[in-house]
């Protein structure tokens, strides 16, 4: 019989079952009924503003520490930083940060990065380029919104 994802990441160390379940219960605890939608309290806190995304942030920054501790590669880290930052950040826009909470779950994307890491081998190294990556992004971004801004102000002066 073939083990699931989360029964192998059980048997490979004894931290990981509780990083399953907060994962689990964060992202995909609930169903809408009729449906194979599946939503966790990560969406429901942050209907509580500022407070429920710092509580979603603290709670996905435990579970990254725990995975940190547990020898995870550098890369692997970062990647699980990216799709938490991303989470906290759009999370934190009025009304799309809520609508976007529903469908982006963070913690399950960690959950399969550490499936990949631990049982396959994925993702190992130091994760530089991803961090210049996400870098050379930021300053294509940065500069869009500049040049943006400057061409609204030409035309409203």
């Amino acid at each position: 019989m073939k083990q699931s994802v989360n029964q192998q990441l059980h048997t490979k160390s004894p931290q990981f079952p509780w990083i399953s379940r907060f994962s689990y219960l964060m992202d995909e605890q609930f169903r809408f009924p009729g449906t194979k939608f599946r939503f966790g309290l990560d969406p429901i806190l942050n209907l509580v503003p500022f407070v429920g995304d710092m509580a979603g942030l603290l709670i996905s920054g435990g579970l990254l520490v725990a995975t940190a501790r547990k020898g995870a590669s550098n890369k692997l880290v970062v990647l699980m930083s990216v799709n938490i930052l991303l989470d906290a950040t759009v999370g934190a826009i009025p009304v799309i940060g809520q609508i976007f909470d529903f469908f982006f779950k963070a913690n399950t994307r960690n959950i399969k990065l550490m499936s990949a890491h631990y049982l396959e081998n994925k993702h190992q190294g130091s994760g530089k380029n991803v961090i210049y990556l996400i870098v050379a992004i930021l300053l294509i971004v940065i500069t869009l919104m500049t040049f943006g801004l400057w061409k609204l102000a030409e035309w409203v002066f």
